[in-house]
């Protein structure tokens, strides 16, 4: 592992996702960066497993009182005027199974003029506050929606983007400065990630011959999913994140995900 003096002052990002987890330091005064993947033992609960790797994680036995954590879990996206804090409990158990066991946060996104709500267990987030006096929870895909928002304005024609993760697909499109489409479905069969982006071109009334198919993250079978999406869609582009982020540090470490790497070079 690289050297981690002075850790305490560094500022430190836990990502929490639905089957991994990992920390990540990004020096203040530096474009150094510490990541450490933690080993997910499957079977006992992410709130469990957090517990043992303060135990034995370098950069966790280090750490400042404060952390930023990315919580890959359900999002309802709220438009900003329709948000209320006093029913966005039952906007979001209608659309997604109700837990007992979890509590509710959210993201205002103003640029976008949307509110992320989205969910957390409620023994992860004690884990947290008994090891940190300040907790920021941001959703995880959070930094690729600002970030892809950004670039939805160069060129001129329509833009669909496709982020890969932990087998999931997120699709989501822009008009402006709101969603036009923001979804997640189950990825973790090729023919079924085609499926869903072809479904969702076709639903926006998308041109196969002027219109951009924009794809980032972990593709599974990608040659295979690229192949059959060129049958039907003229302009396909998937980022690669080394060459957009113009060789910044923390895209040449392995197994970082993209809404990490995100994360540190554009913020959230």
């Amino acid at each position: 592992m690289a050297e981690t003096n002075n850790l305490s002052t560094q500022r430190l990002t836990i990502r929490i996702g639905r089957g991994t987890l990992a920390m990540m330091v990004q020096h203040t005064d530096s474009d150094d960066i510490l990541y450490e993947p933690y080993v997910v033992r499957s079977g006992v609960s992410m709130a469990a497993n957090l517990r043992e790797a303060f135990k034995t994680s370098d950069l966790l036995l280090q750490a400042s009182p404060r952390v930023r954590v990315l919580i890959d879990s359900d999002v309802l996206m709220v438009p900003v005027e329709q948000f209320d804090e006093k029913t966005m409990g039952d906007m979001h158990n209608h659309a997604f199974p109700r837990n007992e066991q979890d509590a509710l946060y959210y993201n205002v996104l103003p640029d976008l003029n949307a509110v992320a709500v989205f969910n957390m267990n409620k023994d992860l987030r004690l884990v947290l506050d008994d090891h940190f006096q300040d907790v920021r929870l941001v959703t995880a895909i959070q930094p690729v929606w600002r970030y892809m928002h950004q670039r939805s304005f160069t060129g001129v024609r329509y833009k669909l983007y496709a982020y890969f993760h932990e087998k999931r697909l997120e699709i989501f499109s822009f008009q402006q400065n709101r969603f036009k489409f923001c979804n997640s479905f189950d990825a973790s069969r090729p023919k079924d990630a085609v499926f869903f982006l072809l479904y969702v071109w076709n639903t926006l009334q998308l041109q196969a011959e002027y219109d951009e198919l924009h794809i980032m993250g972990d593709m599974p079978g990608e040659s295979a999913i690229l192949d059959e999406l060129k049958k039907y869609l003229q302009k396909v582009y998937v980022i690669n994140p080394a060459a957009d982020f113009n060789q910044h540090p923390v895209t040449a470490i392995k197994g970082v995900p993209y809404d990490l790497q995100t994360l540190v070079v554009r913020g959230r």
